[in-house]
């Protein structure tokens, strides 16, 4: 078993990983809208 620090080191990038989808995803939707505007 990995012990405690290593885990908690698992689990930060696993958060810092899950922050990153998160903006990732805001900013594919707002560029997708962006063309979506300029091509209507």
């Amino acid at each position: 078993m990995s012990n405690s620090q290593e885990l908690k080191q698992h689990v930060s990038t696993y958060h810092g990983f899950l922050d990153m989808m998160k903006w990732g995803i805001v900013v594919v939707v707002l560029i997708t809208a962006l063309v979506i505007f300029l091509i209507a």
